[in-house]
């Protein structure tokens, strides 16, 4: 259904179906705006309400999204001061108005007619996310909005007098009023997006980053080795990271313990760089304060809690003996958590070849350990507690037995390889 006129109300297609449309991308969801409607009229005509902050209804056979038009006014500050108005008289073009970006903010008759006020189909074509109106600056999720948006149409910029916009937002302390629920949902989104250090850049630039996640924005200027590092700047290599990840189609909880892996550069003592001796431990402590902070789902902190300890023991990890990489495989909870431990394997895959020439490296280290690890989970860790307990061995002793089988049986593989 996209126009009914015999209840004297109209329907058009809008946002994020009528421009991905527009520019030959998959229209994933397609959403509606109602105007001329009243909640009764779209009830009495089998639509179900859904919407909680304002109108919304299910259309009875598509189940695609039916919104009243409406117009906002802020009413205090943050992104939960706002008053809504949807009613009859509420225009095609007062809803457009209310959009966050010209791209945004095209709709479709059902003729297929483009209803387009404020040149969203010229951004489209010239690649600009530019803010359709000045109350823009009335919802700080925009910010991240946008940002997220850069990452996802990777050949876009950002218009400057946008990015002024977002500029003044934040020192205006917007940024500040945002819940966390809201900060990790726009940047998990953002993080498996196409490209997403164009959403770290993006807060950066406006000064967000700042703001919403300082142990991030600490590590720009921060030096590291060149031999090890020849990007150097540590910002740098962290966007690197996250793309390589993205190129590597990642999970979330990888590409997020990708972002905090190297957290603890960020406050690496002066005098010892470029250097950063402990970081890791130091980027662990900062990954949990962030994690609680913005409360990161249990998956995803826990992924990048391991990383941060573990990532250089897994660089240096072809170097070690069996008795060390058995170590390691415990450290990591690799025996009771395999999927887990692959995760960490794929993050730290990334951080190697997120730096200035190794992209297209191999990285041994990560089928090496995963062959190590179904090695020692052949060992029948049931019969060797059996045996040791047999033999009147008890507790740490019996562990201590799981872990020597362990050993022997890595060794016995190694030793068949060569």
């Amino acid at each position: 259904m996209s126009r009914d006129r015999r209840e004297g109300f109209q329907c058009y297609q809008v946002g994020g179906c009528v421009r991905d449309a527009l520019l030959g991308r998959p229209v994933q969801d397609r959403d509606w705006v109602v105007v001329g409607a009243t909640p009764e009229q779209l009830t009495a005509q089998g639509f179900r309400p859904v919407g909680r902050d304002f109108p919304v209804f299910l259309h009875p056979e598509t189940h695609e999204e039916y919104a009243l038009a409406r117009t906002e006014r802020k009413t205090a500050p943050g992104y939960h001061g706002f008053a809504v108005h949807a009613a009859p008289d509420v225009s095609l073009e007062d809803d457009l108005l209310r959009r966050d970006l010209t791209i945004n903010a095209i709709a479709r008759d059902a003729d297929g007619t483009l209803i387009d006020p404020h040149g969203g189909q010229r951004d489209l074509a010239a690649r600009v996310l530019r803010h359709v109106s000045p109350a823009f600056a009335e919802d700080p999720v925009r910010i991240l909005r946008l940002a997220r948006f850069a990452a996802r149409f990777t050949d876009f910029t950002v218009a400057p007098e946008t990015l002024q916009l977002m500029r003044q937002m934040v020192e205006a302390g917007e940024v500040d009023a945002l819940v966390p629920e809201r900060v990790w949902q726009e940047v998990a989104k953002g993080l498996m997006e196409e490209r997403p250090s164009r959403l770290f850049e993006v807060l950066r630039d406006c000064g967000a980053l700042a703001r919403l996640m300082p142990e991030v924005e600490r590590l720009w200027g921060v030096p590291q080795r060149a031999d090890y590092h020849p990007e150097v700047d540590t910002g740098i290599h962290l966007l690197m990271v996250l793309d390589m990840a993205a190129e590597l189609q990642a999970d979330l909880p990888v590409r997020y313990a990708c972002l905090t892996h190297d957290l603890g550069k960020g406050t690496t003592p002066a005098d010892i760089l470029p250097r950063h001796l402990g970081h890791e431990g130091r980027s662990a402590q900062l990954a949990r304060e962030l994690g609680q902070r913005l409360r990161v789902p249990g998956d995803c902190s826990e992924l990048a809690d391991l990383v941060a300890r573990e990532h250089g023991n897994v660089h240096r990890s072809t170097a070690l003996s069996p008795a060390a990489t058995v170590r390691l495989l415990e450290r990591c909870d690799a025996f009771r958590k395999p999927e887990r431990f692959a995760q960490a394997l794929l993050a730290c895959e990334c951080d190697v070849r997120g730096r200035l020439g190794l992209q297209r490296e191999p990285y041994p280290q990560r089928p090496a350990l995963l062959s190590a690890l179904a090695a020692t989970r052949g060992v029948d860790t049931a019969a060797v507690a059996a045996h040791a307990t047999a033999h009147g061995l008890r507790g740490p002793q019996i562990a201590q037995a799981i872990h020597q089988a362990r050993i022997e049986a890595l060794s016995a593989t190694l030793d068949k390889k060569f």
